[in-house]
């Protein structure tokens, strides 16, 4: 029953993607939703191991002609338990948030990206700022260079650290935990006009703060390799499909975060 429940919920979305994709025939622009460096308002739905994702994207203007700016927030994994196909512990409220900040020169394909994110089942988060720049094309490949600057904050990651805090104290105190680097790429493959590969690897250190978090910031280690692969589809100029996987050097990549993620550009 739970699984024609998701097969039923799935069509359902597809259809009404590919429907209203279909009826909007307008002449306006359309970006190159395959570009990490694209910058459009865009609505999409994903389905995840551990519930559903809701992202909105959302332009607006930098008050230059040579940049474009972008905002983008994004809502994952409510309704886990009812949806979600995770053999981990799962419920049906909000996992995370994440709020995104995209602006790129038009004249040189260099992007900035502010990059803020809550865990709300560990209550920890960080932000970032990182550049981006898009190098020639090389055939089918494109390569995107990144590197960046953050800070990581949270509840304690360890109970009574500065002090005599009880274990119930320690849970209410917020505090930053120190500051971190990431250095990665994101590389595309067009494999047809329709369809393309992405495969984004990202290394991510810290740099200071507390003992703990210098020593365990990162999956239990002061680094961690991170690794993220997607094989989209462009269904209509406006709309595509993409299946995404994110795992890292600790996790295998069949207990890694798997979706279905529906995009479209108005």
């Amino acid at each position: 029953m739970v699984n024609k429940r998701r097969s039923l919920l799935l069509s359902a979305i597809f259809a009404s993607v590919t429907s209203f994709s279909a009826a909007s025939e307008e002449d306006t622009e359309v970006q190159d939703m395959s570009d990490p460096l694209a910058v459009f308002t865009q609505a999409g739905l994903g389905y995840t191991d551990k519930g559903l994702n809701l992202k909105i994207g959302q332009t607006y203007d930098t008050g230059s002609d040579i940049t474009m700016g972008m905002n983008v927030l994004e809502i994952k994994g409510f309704a886990g338990e009812a949806l979600g196909w995770s053999n981990r512990e799962t419920d049906d409220s909000i996992d995370s948030i994440r709020f995104r900040n995209f602006t790129v020169d038009l004249t040189n394909g260099r992007g900035a990206q502010v990059d803020v994110a809550w865990d709300f089942d560990s209550n920890q988060g960080s932000a970032s700022y990182s550049f981006i720049q898009a190098l020639p094309k090389m055939g089918i490949l494109n390569l995107y260079p990144l590197a960046g600057l953050g800070v990581a904050a949270g509840e304690e990651l360890v109970p009574g650290t500065g002090g005599d805090l009880d274990a119930d104290q320690a849970r209410d105190r917020y505090n930053l935990h120190g500051t971190f680097y990431v250095a990665g790429m994101y590389a595309k493959i067009a494999v047809t006009d329709k369809f393309w590969l992405n495969y984004n690897p990202m290394y991510m250190g810290t740099i200071s703060g507390s003992g703990t978090f210098k020593d365990s910031g990162f999956e239990g280690s002061d680094a961690v390799f991170a690794h993220e692969f997607a094989a989209s589809y462009q269904i209509t100029p406006r709309a595509n499909v993409r299946y995404f996987a994110n795992w890292t050097e600790n996790t295998d990549f069949t207990d890694g975060d798997h979706r279905i993620e529906f995009n479209y550009q108005f």
